[in-house]
C-alpha cells in the first residue's frame, strides 16, 4: 500500500548520474507521483474507506505504515417524501469526511537506503450530497456529487551514504521535501436492496464512485496532479436488535463484509486491484431519543488486500436526520 516515493526521487537521480537524457526518468516520476498523490488524498479524506492503522506487506526494502484518522459519514433527511403522482418517494441525503493520513517509510538494512525514512503526511475534507429515490420500501437509489480538497506533505530523512550524497540534488529538483494541494470531483450512484426479518435488517448496497482530481498549487515543477479514478464498493450490512437494555437503551449489534474494486489512478497509487473490509459493532439505540442520533457504540474494522493489512478500533455513529 502507498508505494514509496522516496525510492522513486533516488531512483530518479541514479538514472540522471548515468545518463545525459534527463526528460524520461523525471517524466516517469512524475507519472507515478501523481497517481500516488491521488490515491492518498482519497484514502485520507473519502467517507468510504474506514480510518485505521495499516501495513505494506510486499515490500523487500521496508513496510510502509499508514495511519488514518478519519471522522465523517452520510446520512439521510427524512421523512421521505412523494415524488409528484410518479409513485416514487425521496429525501435529500448529506455527505461528508475529514481525514488526516500519514505514511512513513523505514528503509531496511541491506539497502543502499538503510537508515532512511520517507514520510507523505495527507490532510483532506470533502463534503456533498443528494437526493435518494425510493421505488418500494426495499429498493432505492441515491446519485450523489461531492467535492474534496487535499493537501499532501513529503519529507524525506537522509541517513544512509547514498541519501545524504543525493539529497540535495532530490531536494533541488522538487523530488523530495514538497507539498501539493488538489481539488477533486466525486459522482457516485448508491444502489441499495433492504429485508427485514424479525426486526433484524439486511441491506444489499452497491456504490460505483468516480473521481476526478487536479492540482492547484504545488511547491514543485515535477509534482504535479491530473487524474482519474473509479471504485466500486459492494456491500452486505446487518443490523440485528438484541433485546436487551443497557442505560434505558436497547443494544443493537451487526457489521459489514464489503470488496471494492479500485481502478485506474487509485489502483496505480494503492498497487492493487481491490480492497476487503468486515466489520463488527455493538451499539445503543437512541432513536427518537437524542436530537438526530439513531444509534452510537463502538466498531472494529479489519482491511485488507494481496499488498497490505489493516484494522481499526473507534466510535460508531450513525445519524438520521
Amino acid at each position: 500500500m502507498f508505494p514509496d516515493v522516496g525510492v522513486t526521487a533516488v531512483f530518479v537521480l541514479w538514472l540522471l548520474a548515468l545518463t545525459p537524457i534527463h526528460a524520461q526518468p523525471i517524466n516517469d516520476f512524475k507519472n507515478t507521483i501523481g497517481s500516488r498523490i491521488e490515491a492518498t488524498t482519497i484514502i485520507g479524506g473519502d467517507y468510504g474507506v474506514s480510518g485505521g492503522a495499516f501495513t505494506s506487506v510486499n515490500n523487500n526494502s521496508g513496510n510502509v505504515d499508514v495511519n488514518i484518522s478519519k471522522f465523517g459519514g452520510q446520512g439521510d433527511i427524512y421523512p421521505i417524501r412523494p415524488l409528484g403522482d410518479m409513485g416514487i418517494g425521496w429525501q435529500p441525503e448529506l455527505q461528508g469526511s475529514m481525514g488526516y493520513l500519514t505514511a512513513k517509510k523505514n528503509y531496511n538494512s541491506g539497502t543502499v537506503l538503510d537508515g532512511d525514512q520517507n514520510e507523505n503526511k495527507t490532510f483532506a475534507i470533502q463534503f456533498g450530497g443528494g437526493a435518494r429515490f425510493w421505488f418500494c420500501d426495499s429498493f432505492s437509489i441515491a446519485p450523489t456529487l461531492m467535492g474534496m480538497y487535499g493537501h499532501t506533505e513529503n519529507s524525506y530523512t537522509a541517513n544512509s551514504a547514498f541519501g545524504l550524497a543525493n539529497q540535495a540534488q532530490a531536494k533541488q529538483l522538487g523530488l523530495i521535501d514538497w507539498n501539493v494541494d488538489t481539488w477533486t470531483i466525486r459522482p457516485a450512484l448508491d444502489v441499495q436492496y433492504q429485508y427485514v426479518w424479525h426486526r433484524t435488517i439486511f441491506t444489499l448496497s452497491s456504490d460505483p464512485t468516480y473521481f476526478y482530481t487536479e492540482s492547484f498549487n504545488s511547491s514543485s515543477p515535477n509534482v504535479d496532479v491530473n487524474g482519474n479514478s473509479v471504485s466500486w464498493e459492494n456491500k452486505l450490512d446487518v443490523d440485528m436488535p438484541l433485546g436487551v437494555e443497557l442505560f434505558g437503551h436497547e443494544l443493537r449489534t451487526g457489521g459489514y463484509f464489503s470488496r471494492t474494486d479500485l481502478y485506474d489512478g487509485l489502483r496505480e497509487g494503492l498497487n492493487t486491484d481491490y480492497l476487503y473490509q468486515v466489520q463488527g459493532r455493538l451499539v445503543l439505540d437512541f432513536l427518537d431519543q437524542l436530537w438526530k442520533v439513531q444509534y452510537i457504540g463502538i466498531g472494529v474494522t479489519y482491511m485488507w488486500s494481496d499488498d497490505f493489512n489493516g484494522w481499526s478500533i473507534g466510535a460508531d455513529v450513525a445519524f438520521r436526520f
